[in-house]
C-alpha cells in the first residue's frame, strides 16, 4: 500500500479570524498552481480542517519536497488512506510502519483520533488494537510512548481514515499574495536575496530590480542576479526582474559629486528609479537588504538621507539582524553559494577610501542639484530590460504568459 496523498497543515492561518478563508483560498490556489505546473496529475482536496494534495500517480516524495517550499504551509505528512474498517486501518498502519523500518526506525506509539463517532471502536481501544497488530507483524518493533522514532497518527473521519508516521517542517509564514506586492532591490550580494525571502514569508509577491553597469560590471554579475531570482522564485513564484542600465547615472554622479557622498547619491538614484518602476506595476513598497550599522551607507543618518527621495515605504527586513545570522539563512535557502561568486555589482564601482557615515541630507541634495536628475532617471527607466525568472521550471517565459 503506497502513500496516495499528502496532508498539508497551515498553523499560523488559524489566528487570522475573519480573514482566515481568504488566506486558506490563496494557499490552496498557490498549491494548485504548483501542482499544475510540475505534477499535472496531482490535485488538491479538502475536508473540514484538512487540506490534502492527491498524488494520483505522481512521485509522492517529489511532491512532498515541492510543497515544503510553499509559504503558508507549516508542515506536511505523507498519508495512507483507507476505508473505515478495522482490518483496512491495520493494513494501512502496517504499510506506514514498514516504510519507517526501512529507514532504520524501531520504536513507535499510536495516536488515534475518532472524529467519526459512528465508528464502533473508541480511540483508546484502536490504539491498543493497532499497536498489538504491529508488534505481532514486526517483532523488531518496540513501544515508546515518550520518545518514539515514529508517532503513528490515525484519524478516523466520515470520509475515511488517514494514517501517517512522518511530519516534515514546511516553509511557514503566510501564503504568497496575501501581503501585497513590492519591489526588491537585488544587488547580487548576500543580504538582498535573504531580505526578499523574509518579505515573501510574510505573504509579499516580489518583483526585483537590479542595477547593471557595463563594462564595469560583467555579464557574469548579471547572471548571478538572475540565478538568485530563480532561487527565490522556487519559494514565491515567478519573479519579474527589471535590469536597469546604470552606467550613465553612475558616471554622472562620479564626475559631479564629492567622493565621500557618492554612495549616498548613487543609492538615492537607485530609489528614484526603483520607485518609478514599482509605480508603473502598481507595487506598494520597496525592499532593501540593509542592516543597521554594517557599512557607511547603512547608518541611520545615511538611510535618512537616502529615503528623502521617495515617498514609497522602504522595507528593511534585515535591519536588526546580525551578519552571521544572515549568512546562515542564505546558506539554508540556497542563495549563499551564488552570492559569493567573485563577480562584483555596481555598488563596488568608484568606492571612495573614506565614505561619509553621517551625510547631511541638505548637502547631498545640493550636490545633486547640479545633475539632470529627471533626465537621468527617466532614461534609465526607459531602457530597463524585463525578464521573467522562474527557477521552478528552469526556463524563462514570455511576459504575457505569466502576468
Amino acid at each position: 500500500m503506497k502513500h496516495d496523498a499528502i496532508l498539508i497543515r497551515y498553523a499560523e492561518l488559524a489566528i487570522k479570524g475573519r480573514n482566515r478563508k481568504k488566506f486558506e483560498r490563496r494557499l490552496e490556489k498557490n498549491i494548485q498552481q504548483l501542482l499544475k505546473r510540475r505534477f499535472p496529475a496531482a490535485r488538491t482536496s479538502r475536508t473540514f480542517g484538512r487540506l490534502f494534495a492527491e498524488t494520483n500517480g505522481e512521485d509522492s516524495k517529489e511532491v512532498l519536497e515541492a510543497l515544503r517550499h510553499v509559504f503558508g504551509i507549516s508542515s506536511v505528512s505523507p498519508v495512507v488512506r483507507t476505508v473505515n474498517r478495522e482490518a483496512d486501518i491495520k493494513e494501512g498502519a502496517a504499510a506506514v510502519i514498514s516504510d519507517a523500518l526501512a529507514q532504520g526506525k524501531r520504536s513507535f506509539k499510536v495516536s488515534c483520533r475518532r472524529i467519526d463517532k459512528t465508528f464502533p471502536t473508541g480511540s483508546q481501544d484502536m490504539n491498543q488494537l493497532i499497536g498489538a497488530h504491529l508488534l505481532g507483524q514486526f517483532p523488531e518493533l518496540t513501544v515508546d510512548v515518550h520518545h518514539p522514532d515514529v508517532e503513528l497518527t490515525v484519524e478516523i473521519r466520515q470520509e475515511g481514515t488517514a494514517i501517517t508516521g512522518e511530519k516534515l517542517k514546511g516553509a511557514g509564514g503566510l501564503p504568497t499574495g496575501t501581503g501585497g506586492r513590492a519591489m526588491l532591490l537585488l544587488s547580487g550580494g548576500i543580504d538582498s536575496p535573504v531580505a526578499g525571502f523574509e518579505a515573501m514569508k510574510r505573504g509579499v509577491t516580489l518583483e526585483a530590480v537590479h542595477f547593471h553597469s557595463p563594462p564595469y560590471t560583467s555579464v557574469q554579475a548579471k547572471q548571478k542576479v538572475e540565478d538568485l531570482a530563480a532561487v527565490l522564485s522556487a519559494f514565491g513564484g515567478a519573479v519579474k526582474l527589471h535590469v536597469v542600465p546604470f552606467t550613465e547615472a553612475q558616471l554622472a554622479v562620479h564626475q559631479q559629486v564629492p567622493d565621500n557622498v557618492e554612495i549616498t547619491v548613487m543609492r538615492r538614484f537607485m530609489l528614484r528609479i526603483a520607485e518609478q518602476l514599482a509605480e508603473k506595476d502598481g507595487l506598494k513598497a520597496l525592499i532593501s537588504g540593509e542592516s543597521l550599522g554594517q557599512v557607511a551607507s547603512q547608518t541611520l543618518e545615511s538611510m535618512y538621507a537616502i529615503n528623502q527621495v521617495t515617498t514609497m515605504p522602504v522595507l528593511r527586513p534585515l535591519i536588526t539582524q546580525d551578519k552571521l545570522d544572515v549568512i546562515e539563512k542564505s546558506q539554508r535557502i540556497g542563495t549563499y553559494d551564488i552570492s559569493i561568486r567573485p563577480f562584483e555589482d555596481c555598488c563596488t564601482i568608484f568606492l571612495p577610501s573614506d565614505p561619509k557615515t553621517k551625510p547631511n541630507a541638505e548637502k547631498v541634495a545640493y550636490y545633486e542639484s547640479f545633475l539632470a536628475i529627471d533626465d537621468i532617471v527617466n532614461d534609465a527607466v526607459k531602457r530597463t530590460e524585463v525578464r521573467i525568472i522562474d527557477g521552478r521550471t528552469q526556463q524563462d517565459e514570455e511576459l504575457e504568459d505569466l502576468l
